[in-house]
């Protein structure tokens, strides 16, 4: 599985940050490793240097093997918590894509 970590301007310390998301995203994907090929990981400030409510933005696209990728966008106060709860969209969806695959 192939990790990638992209930022825009706005979000600071990009190299402690794509070690850490990218360690996050191979831990928390491990079960889904033979499925999944790649995770790209897009954090955002909507507001730039201004001051705003929820206005992290995390997109976590997971390209499947043999499907279309699936891809989830959440707003937070910190980036980290804007991840997490991406994570947590896109293993719901995950596992009812394979749970589908299943059926057929």
């Amino acid at each position: 599985m192939i990790v990638q970590i992209n930022t825009d301007k706005h979000i600071e310390g990009y190299s402690r940050m794509n070690e850490f998301f990218s360690e996050e995203v191979k831990k928390e994907f491990a079960r889904f490793d033979n499925k999944v090929t790649r995770v790209e990981v897009h954090f955002g400030d909507e507001n730039g240097d201004k001051f705003g409510k929820n206005d992290k933005r995390c997109l976590i696209e997971v390209r499947v093997e043999g499907k279309s990728p699936i891809a989830v966008t959440t707003h937070a106060d910190k980036s980290e918590k804007a991840f997490n709860e991406a994570i947590v969209k896109v293993k719901r969806s995950l596992d009812n894509t394979f749970e589908k695959m299943r059926g057929h």
